[in-house]
């Protein structure tokens, strides 16, 4: 996904309030940096440590200091700072451009725009727009819903039932994100964000059937736009998991965009409830979220037993009387 500063300006709601003072220059460029920060330094002269890359915020502080210099030297300054390839450079509060930095950002083919709001403020809306544009995110086959809170991801071979699953969980009053394609993207290092394709808008395929609309028959409170995803639930043929855990001290886990989730396998077969099953598999995700692992307790408690009984076993063993 590319980010231009004409997304920027076209953004619904205009959150930026982005006035472009070069006109179309460099608006369809795309953004090479997520980064937004001030040039610092580099306005005085210092471009030892200086990022081209990012995109230049000139707050109260900066054009204050601009104006405080004589027009030789601002204009050297600037001339200086606009040698590197700038993708864009922004002035907030709506504040009154110097005319050199208008004229060299004009030279040089550099964007020039103004906000009205203050600077902290501009920073606190930008940085997410940005980083959400430049996250990594992939594309996946499964189905994405929320079941009490907990996002359950649904993968398994084409045919197994996931949006059969999903389907009769929708029902049972839960809420479904994606079907069939699930794009993720992350946020941060360790957040993963489902939602489905925009063409599908909340449609499922069930075989024989054909496509459903879930809003229509449901209503609206059966989807939702998107969700974190925070357990992977692997649909399996009962003849192909064999190995699938019984106690739930066996972890298993798989990665997604360089993050780690829980993996849960569940063997079908005929008759049995998958719904049932991916409702406990949610509570059992937030039980552990709170600290409680009930497999892990249990075990202690048995091995706890096992041990009394065997300091009585050698007691007996050792009494003469």
């Amino acid at each position: 996904m590319t980010l231009t500063l004409r997304d920027l300006l076209a953004r619904r709601g205009d959150p930026l309030q982005l006035e472009p003072l070069t006109g179309e220059l460099g608006l369809d460029r795309p953004l090479p940096d997520p980064e937004v920060a001030s040039p610092g330094l580099a306005l005085a002269g210092y471009t030892g440590r200086f990022m081209p890359r990012r995109l230049h915020v000139l707050g109260e502080t900066e054009i204050t200091y601009l104006n405080a210099l004589s027009a030789e030297e601002r204009r050297a300054r600037l001339a200086k700072f606009f040698e590197f390839d700038l993708p864009a450079v922004f002035v907030t509060k709506n504040q009154e451009v110097p005319t050199e930095l208008s004229d060299l950002a004009k030279v040089r083919g550099v964007p020039l725009l103004r906000t009205r709001l203050k600077t902290a403020e501009f920073y606190k809306r930008i940085k997410p727009i940005v980083e959400e544009a430049f996250a990594p995110r992939t594309t996946l086959h499964g189905s994405l819903s929320d079941v009490y809170g907990v996002g359950l991801l649904f993968i398994g071979q084409s045919g197994i039932g996931k949006s059969e699953c999903v389907l009769d969980l929708v029902e049972r009053g839960h809420r479904l994100v994606a079907d069939d394609i699930v794009q993720v993207t992350r946020r941060g290092s360790d957040i993963l964000i489902g939602q489905g394709h925009e063409l599908a808008a909340h449609h499922m395929e069930i075989r024989g059937v054909g496509l459903i609309d879930i809003p229509a028959l449901f209503g609206v409170r059966a989807v939702r736009q998107q969700k974190r995803i925070e357990v992977v639930v692997q649909l399996e043929a009962w003849e192909n998991a064999q190995d699938a855990d019984r106690t739930g001290l066996q972890t298993l886990e798989t990665t997604i965009l360089d993050v780690t989730l829980p993996r849960v396998i569940v063997p079908l077969n005929p008759g049995k409830n998958i719904t049932v099953i991916s409702e406990v598999v949610a509570m059992m995700h937030l039980l552990r979220y709170s600290g409680v692992d009930v497999a892990a307790a249990f075990n202690e408690r048995l091995i706890r037993k096992m041990k009394e009984q065997k300091g009585l076993r050698e007691y007996l063993v050792e009494d003469y009387e």
